[in-house]
């Protein structure tokens, strides 16, 4: 059987707190008790000494041999207690020390009357307690010790069978015993035994309340991020979990919509790269079918009998592989950027040497000046940076006009390469597109010497310096280079 988070939760606080007010209410009782007990008894012994010092003299005239004292203790003890007993059982005196006394004990005088305090009533021919006192006798005279020492103990009245808190007093051959009902005093610790019941089921059930009020309360957060997950399963990736509080559920809301954002971001990664890629395979078919298609056409006129057509189509042959080659080298160069395996061999660069070298290789014959400000040597990968600055050339030469200007400025931390021409400037629907790839400058599918890769390999290649390539236009097209002073290994 499925048991949800909310019966969990309302389980917990429930034993909880059923748990800890029985503990709480048991103790509570106990002490209460123990403390009444107490307060209960030091009373019956203060009445039994206040009780016991008004006939004390004439027990003690008795005890000197006046018969007649007997009737006068017996007088004052009815007069100011109840339910009491003069008590001997012929002790045996050896050495002065008191010992147990033998046989069972004899009623001198009890009292004359009883009180019943469950009713408030008393009782002129009060109960025989001789029996209520065998069954302390063990404890109330073997225990008392010394003449006048008050000794109080707990029994149960065979006849009755009600408790009873016997106080005693041991005078040589003598005990005066005092019986206290205390069926009262148990049934008020009844009473009040009850009411703590009574408070510990409205604490339960308070408790129960408050545990189906806290479960709700976690049980909703809960169940948001759940739909929320089930939705972003689904494909929602827009859905977000609002986040109320600073709680661990306000934490985790926010973790979730953080999840969720990470995992929306992925996937419109993922979409944006499918996406490229599927354009990358149309372009690449687009590209290699027109030097293809233009190689076959040649091949079908090698056999002219014109030597100038044949002449022509060997030219155009090598035109077109020579274009296919580049092309199909910079595909290996984008296959290799996209897969993150690119070589990269960082070293010391003297850029205004390399930046003279890439204009004789790229644009060998179209003036270039080059400026150099401050200190312009990097720690990069020659062969890579020479690729940029050669496709950035190339760019200048084909979609510009000369004067053609490169730039070069070392900072503290960077160096930057500007390489700006004189042409009409980048299209405006080009410039958010101008890295992509098979992206041309006359915006055309047309057949033409470039790839449309040059722009989009020569940003791979600073990336991979971690650097940044950038483009506007400034009375003509203006390419920044930004490479930092070293570059990652």
């Amino acid at each position: 059987m499925k048991v949800g988070l909310r019966a969990r939760v309302t389980a917990a606080v429930v034993v909880v707190t059923t748990t800890a007010t029985a503990v709480m209410a048991f103790t509570a009782a106990k002490i209460q008790e123990d403390d009444a007990r107490d307060r209960f008894t030091a009373a019956a012994k203060t009445s039994f000494g206040a009780m016991f010092g008004q006939a004390w003299p004439h027990l003690q005239q008795f005890m000197a041999g006046d018969i007649a004292a007997l009737e006068h203790f017996s007088q004052g003890m009815d007069t100011a207690a109840v339910d009491w007993m003069l008590v001997t059982s012929h002790p045996q005196l050896t050495n002065d020390d008191f010992k147990a006394p033998e046989g069972p004990p004899e009623v001198v005088k009890s009292s004359s009357q009883s009180f019943d305090w469950t009713t408030g009533t008393r009782n002129a021919n009060p109960p025989d307690r001789r029996a209520a006192l065998e069954s302390v006798k063990d404890v109330v005279l073997l225990r008392t010790t010394g003449p006048g020492k008050l000794l109080s103990t707990i029994a149960i009245d065979p006849l009755t069978g009600r408790s009873l808190l016997v106080v005693s007093a041991n005078f040589v051959a003598y005990w005066v015993v005092q019986y206290f009902d205390l069926t009262l005093f148990e049934q008020d610790l009844a009473v009040q035994r009850w009411k703590l019941v009574y408070i510990a089921l409205g604490v339960t059930v308070l408790g129960v309340v408050a545990a189906v009020f806290a479960a709700g309360r976690i049980r909703r957060p809960v169940l948001r991020v759940a739909s929320a997950a089930r939705e972003l399963g689904d494909g929602a990736f827009d859905v977000r979990v609002p986040v109320k509080g600073r709680d661990e559920l306000a934490d985790l809301a926010a973790s979730f919509n953080t999840m969720a954002d990470r995992v929306g971001t992925a996937i419109e990664d993922l979409r944006a790269k499918d996406r490229q890629q599927q354009r990358f395979v149309a372009d690449v078919a687009h590209d290699l079918r027109t030097p293809l298609a233009s190689m076959v056409a040649t091949v079908e006129t090698l056999d002219s009998a014109t030597p100038e057509t044949r002449t022509r189509a060997t030219e155009l042959l090598g035109t077109q592989t020579r274009r296919l080659a580049r092309l199909l080298e910079d595909l290996m160069e984008i296959s290799r950027f996209d897969a993150g395996s690119a070589d990269f061999r960082p070293e010391p660069v003297e850029l205004p040497a390399l930046v003279e070298d890439a204009i004789e290789v790229s644009v060998p014959g179209t003036t270039v000046e080059v400026t150099s400000i401050g200190d312009t040597t990097v720690v990069a990968d020659p062969r890579r940076v020479h690729t940029i600055v050669g496709n950035l050339l190339v760019n200048a030469v084909r979609h510009g006009r000369t004067p053609i200007t490169v730039t070069l400025a070392g900072t503290a931390g960077a160096v930057t390469i500007r390489v700006a021409d004189s042409g009409p400037g980048i299209p405006g629907e080009l410039l958010p597109i101008l890295f992509d790839r098979f992206v041309r400058g006359d915006h055309a599918r047309q057949a033409t010497e470039g790839s449309g890769l040059g722009l989009s390999i020569a940003r791979e290649n600073a990336l991979i310096h971690g650097g940044e390539i950038t483009a506007h236009n400034d009375r003509g097209a203006v390419f920044t280079v930004s490479l930092p002073r070293v570059s990652p290994a």
